[in-house]
């Protein structure tokens, strides 16, 4: 939708793939569909939600047995974005690299967005 022909829509690190796919042979799902939704201190949040039908309108990205959907509305937020996955001695999760983010809380989970993204109305 929002794509460059020949261009990945996000990018997905070896670590994250491999645990994207984990979950989708644990919970026998079609992948993991991330999108954004208004909410947190800095104005937007990620989502992630299993996904058990592929939506025709989703960019899909497939890489190493991982496959990930990006939601219509959430497609233009995230183009670009690189995905990985972080283990550390407090946490372990997904991070989102995302060159459209202007701001974001202290904690990373709350982000900004360039007003020119933001959907009028």
């Amino acid at each position: 939708m929002f794509g460059i022909p020949g261009k990945q829509a996000v990018t997905i690190t070896d670590r994250a793939a491999s645990q994207i796919a984990k979950l989708m042979a644990k919970d026998n799902t079609q992948g993991l569909r991330i999108g954004v939704k208004k909410g947190g201190c800095a104005g937007m949040e990620y989502t992630m939600d299993y996904v058990s039908e592929v939506d025709p309108l989703d960019e899909v990205v497939e890489q190493n047995g991982a496959r990930v959907m990006i939601a219509p509305m959430a497609q233009m937020f995230l183009f670009g974005t690189e995905i990985d996955y972080e283990v550390s001695l407090l946490e372990s999760g997904f991070k989102f690299r995302n060159p459209n983010v202007t701001e974001a809380c202290g904690c990373g989970e709350s982000i900004k967005f360039d007003e020119s993204l933001a959907p009028k109305g």
